[in-house]
């Protein structure tokens, strides 16, 4: 998931931000910002807009949370819809398995995991506070036929 690149709108309008300036930092990122900017469902998008403060188990400070997008869309019996989206791979989302040996990669997955789940209760809060939804995206939505 090392691709990234800037993203241009067609439908700019929609767009609740900075429309010059949409960084995606995955090809998923970019899927889902097209499906967002042609879903004629969806009436507004951003992406890393949002600010959540969030205190990191790390170091026990409190750091700033940009969730990768906000949408707000009408469903299908005319009910507005406004949802916090994260996009991340599965393995992300469960901790890594236990090691005899305890190498730096295992430890930089183990804190990734430990800082997640952290921005996730986060944001969580911040959207039951809103009356939004939360959530989280990974391959399995994003890339057509996987599952």
């Amino acid at each position: 998931m090392a691709y990234s690149g800037k993203f241009r709108p067609i439908n700019y309008k929609k767009y609740k931000g900075d429309p010059t300036n949409i960084i995606f930092r995955s090809l998923w990122e970019r899927r889902f910002m097209v499906y967002c900017d042609e879903n004629p469902s969806i009436i507004e998008w951003n992406s890393e807009e949002i600010i959540i403060p969030y205190i990191s188990p790390v170091d026990g400070k409190v750091h700033r949370y940009f969730p990768d997008f906000y949408i707000k869309y009408v469903t299908s019996d005319k009910k507005t819809v406004r949802e916090i989206i994260e996009v991340k791979p599965k393995k992300q989302l469960s901790p890594p398995k236990e090691q005899k040996r305890k190498t730096r990669r295992y430890l930089n997955e183990l804190k990734t995991y430990h800082v997640n789940v952290a921005k996730f209760r986060a944001a969580e809060t911040f959207c039951r506070d809103r009356k939004y939804k939360f959530r989280i995206l990974t391959e399995d939505e994003l890339v057509p036929g996987k599952k």
